[in-house]
């Protein structure tokens, strides 16, 4: 099976292509320019590169979030367009799990977290494998909160390993809390790898849906949204 898979959730946009359960092409791209205005681009030369035509796309794979409201939309309207065009089937991926997968063979808690601002992460956790086993939904929340939804998963003195751009911000605030069973990964592993987006397509493409029924994952309302009910609330 032929998969093209696309991230545009994070400040980092990524396409990958993947061919009878190999990836064979990869990339991402951080620049000046909107991932609405770099997306397409990258997917013709993702296609190119690998040889390959868009008809040759048996299935098309998205974030679908969590992460940024624009981004995630982005993304999962190119990738509807392309499914409708060419008549094929997408499957939604979400952002935690996929970043999870850079760490799959870890032996402790996989624990990524993103800064959804406001305060809070988007954050979850995992024990290693392939794909991982969820231990944790994906939650918006304060860190403290989802510390404790992490520790009352794992066994005592377990290791809890955190990537994720969640990390440059909230680190000392999880040193203070963990001590030393706080494990931060490697700076590059913080971010969403598009690879792991078209294998965690491919190991659930029994999921594929239409065009029509895929749709952003949003943990909470836009900050437009939020700001419109809080002012309507004051008024009330």
């Amino acid at each position: 099976m032929i998969i093209l898979a696309m991230d545009t959730s994070g400040p980092v946009a990524g396409v990958a292509v993947m061919k009878d359960g190999a990836v064979v092409y990869e990339a991402a791209a951080v620049n000046k320019m909107t991932h609405s205005v770099n997306m397409m681009p990258m997917v013709e030369e993702a296609l190119t590169r690998s040889g390959l035509s868009v008809e040759d796309v048996e299935l098309y794979a998205a974030v679908t979030g969590p992460g940024s409201f624009t981004g995630v939309r982005i993304g999962v309207s190119a990738i509807k367009g392309m499914a409708h065009g060419a008549g094929k089937n997408c499957i939604g991926v979400d952002a935690l799990e996929a970043l999870a997968s850079g760490l799959c063979m870890t032996d402790g808690i996989i624990c990524p977290i993103q800064d959804a601002r406001a305060g809070q992460v988007y954050g979850a956790a995992f024990r290693g494998g392939m794909p991982p086993e969820r231990l944790v939904p994906d939650m918006a929340e304060k860190l403290t909160v989802y510390l404790e939804k992490v520790l009352a998963v794992a066994k005592p003195e377990e290791k809890l390993y955190f990537l994720g751009d969640g990390v440059a911000t909230y680190r000392q605030a999880i040193e203070a809390q963990l001590g030393e069973r706080a494990v931060f990964a490697s700076a590059h592993c913080s971010y969403l790898r598009p690879a792991s987006v078209a294998m965690l397509a491919e190991l659930r493409k029994e999921e594929a849906v239409d065009y029509l029924t895929l749709a952003p994952v949003y943990l909470r309302a836009p900050q437009a949204e939020r700001a419109r009910a809080a002012k309507e609330a004051v008024k009330g």
